[in-house]
């Protein structure tokens, strides 16, 4: 069943054009990898999708679960279970990790009609799912983000993703600044979040994160459309020998 369906998408950011006609289809159940050049338009697509300001649309159009996201809020968009990990994920001081999650798991379920998770029950899963990513229960407590590592903030990402359970993940070089240590730990996390029922849409520069993670198909984008498609071996061929050989 088709998850994600992508039809020659133009889009503009300031008056200057970054994705150029890009089609791309995602099937409930598979994991996409994307990968490509500095400037290519990755997190513009991933931006796009989100609903961030200031990203038009020019044509083309994006469904996602049946329904054209043009015609829905990000807020909305987050309610229909499209989940953004961040390249950059931000800090918000004076919200703690508790309130922010908790807030963001009622908020879901009150959009969707379902019964709230007692307080009980969400600290118990909360706890459960920080153990499994290795982080200390005690950030708990802190501020979203704020004096977090590198590392910490990715894990924090796959924690949200865990606990809020959406259709589509859409993962923007989740694995930039990670050692080895953290990257097989957020890979961990994907791998569990990833099933028959749900979608992954990786973004990433290096193929060794697909050593944790086994992509379906690899796409090349490159100069705002997939150039190439693939299996995992492709990743290793961009590996060795550049993206030359495949947008030239």
């Amino acid at each position: 069943m088709s998850l994600l369906q992508i039809e020659e998408l133009v889009v503009e950011v300031a008056g200057q054009r970054i994705l150029n006609g890009l089609n791309l289809a995602l099937d409930t159940g598979e994991v996409h990898a994307i990968m490509g050049p500095n400037g290519s338009g990755k997190s513009t697509l991933a931006n796009v999708m989100a609903g961030r300001p200031g990203y038009e649309v020019v044509e083309g159009r994006i469904e996602f679960d049946g329904v054209e996201l043009a015609d829905l809020e990000p807020d909305t968009r987050a309610h229909a279970g499209l989940f953004l990990a961040f390249q950059y994920p931000v800090e918000i001081p004076g919200v703690s990790n508790m309130e922010f999650l908790k807030a963001s798991l009622d908020n879901l379920h009150a959009a969707r009609e379902l019964e709230a998770v007692s307080t009980v029950e969400f600290m118990k899963s909360v706890r459960a799912i920080a153990e499994e990513l290795d982080l200390n229960p005690e950030f708990l407590k802190r501020g979203v983000n704020e004096g977090f590592s590198g590392g910490e903030k990715k894990r924090n990402e796959i924690l949200q993703l865990l606990l809020l359970q959406p259709r589509l993940a859409v993962l923007d070089e989740t694995d930039s600044g990670l050692d080895i240590d953290a990257l097989q730990v957020v890979a961990k996390g994907v791998n569990r979040f990833s099933g028959p029922d749900n979608g992954v849409l990786l973004i990433t520069h290096y193929q060794r994160l697909l050593d944790h993670i086994v992509p379906d198909v690899v796409h090349v984008l490159a100069e705002g459309r997939i150039v190439r498609s693939g299996d995992k071996d492709l990743a290793l061929d961009l590996e060795a020998k550049g993206y030359s050989w495949v947008v030239a």
